[in-house]
């Protein structure tokens, strides 16, 4: 009968895998550990408030008595800086570990399923080749004659398997993508910032849903994540043989685009598209919202260029930008926005923290680039991973759950329980 540990339990990823865990009978123990109480309540769960900034001797104070089979690691410190989120997001794994090594914790370890992102590849830098796969190599040194920026995934990456080779346990990394789900309090995910863009332009005069991305960007396939599919994937491949020591991509298993996506999103929410949405006439009083700006970093299919001919091909050195008639973060700080947002959130007794902690930074990066993120998911598909959601259902679902919650307002119906 195994028994689990779960960091980062009130996050997204780290709560779906919790309640997940609780739906497997044959999960006796969950361990869930964070900064604060999670919402999910359960005899079979036992939390212990733990901070992962603390040294590895202070955790192992609080973690006298817990060992588990699995662990799923979803903790992680967002910082703007590449080398401090190197830094810091490498000792929060680090110290955890040697805690668990100084309690004898990682005796009784089999698996360890650390949860990274899709940045592996690269994908906030520029264009990358695609679709994505595992065995692409990592954005490090001077790979294909560039110096890539640090990237914390590969920090963590190198000291799991370190640690597992050294304890005798295995490890997993996923690498999911633009995550949508809910957890309490916390709103760093794509869809709260889009439901809630969707919902005050159903309150702005003449209720346009205007898309604030550029035309580009419309077209491009993408795939995104569902938490539960994420936390599906995650218990499948703590067990299933022959995936331990390996690096997978984690995706619905469908691709989308916004231009599927948004009219979906403008009848949900009760709102008209332009006819000419990206017509400048259009966006003629959002002057001040745009923005067009150059990341002044290599795109990293210029490591493939040689290899699939096209070496002075401009698709490969073109610098990668930011493009947008209406920038959501400068949108949320027009008057008549919060004037509308104000309302909303006076009739139906809305969250504020929902909007002021909104990753409006992310859904401008999101709108903003040029190039779509199409992740393979063959290797997990030939391992037997058989699992699959659409993304517009899976969109659907979290709208509903944040009008529950008091996140957005109750545009439709409620459909859904989670």
């Amino acid at each position: 009968m195994p028994s689990a540990i779960v960091t980062g339990a009130t996050g997204i990823t780290g709560n779906a895998i919790v309640r997940h865990l609780l739906k497997d009978s044959s999960y006796t123990k969950i361990y869930t550990l964070s900064r604060s109480q999670p919402s999910v309540q359960d005899a079979r769960v036992e939390h212990a408030c733990l901070d992962l900034q603390a040294s590895a001797e202070e955790m192992a104070k609080g973690l006298a008595g817990v060992s588990a089979e699995y662990i799923y690691f979803c903790a992680y410190l967002a910082r703007d800086n590449e080398d401090e989120a190197a830094r810091v997001n490498g000792a929060l794994l680090s110290s955890f570990i040697k805690a668990l090594e100084i309690t004898g914790a990682t005796k009784k370890l089999k698996r360890f399923v650390l949860t990274c992102g899709l940045k592996h590849y690269g994908v906030h830098l520029g264009l990358p080749k695609q679709p994505l796969v595992e065995s692409d190599p990592p954005l490090e040194d001077s790979l294909g004659g560039h110096q890539w920026p640090p990237n914390f995934y590969y920090t963590q990456q190198n000291i799991l398997r370190e640690a597992a080779a050294r304890g005798n346990w295995e490890w997993i990394c996923t690498l999911p993508n633009d995550v949508i789900g809910f957890a309490k309090h916390n709103f760093m995910n794509e869809a709260t910032a889009l439901g809630l863009y969707c919902a005050v332009s159903k309150a702005l005069p003449g209720s346009q849903l205007i898309y604030p991305g550029n035309k580009v960007n419309y077209f491009i396939n993408n795939c995104w994540t569902s938490a539960e599919l994420h936390a599906q994937f995650c218990l499948w491949a703590a067990t299933a043989p022959g995936a331990g020591n390996n690096i997978f991509n984690v995706t619905n298993g469908d691709t989308q685009s916004f231009q599927s996506l948004w009219p979906l999103l403008a009848e949900r929410f009760g709102c008209t598209i332009p006819e000419n949405m990206f017509d400048p006439a259009t966006t003629e009083g959002y002057k001040d919202e745009a923005t067009n700006v150059e990341l002044k970093n290599n795109n990293p299919i210029s490591v493939h260029a040689k290899t699939m001919g096209i070496a002075d091909d401009p698709v490969n050195s073109r610098s990668p930008a930011l493009r947008l008639p209406i920038d959501p973060q400068k949108w949320a700080q027009r008057k008549d926005v919060h004037e509308a947002w104000n309302k909303l959130k006076g009739k139906y007794n809305l969250d504020q923290a929902a909007w002021d902690k909104a990753t409006w930074g992310f859904l401008t990066f999101v709108l903003g680039r040029e190039w779509g993120c199409v992740a393979s998911m063959s290797k997990a598909r030939k391992l037997g991973w058989s699992g699959y959601e659409d993304t517009w259902e899976a969109f659907d679902r979290t709208f509903d759950i944040l009008e529950k919650e008091g996140i957005i307002p109750p545009v439709g119906q409620l459909k859904y329980d989670y």
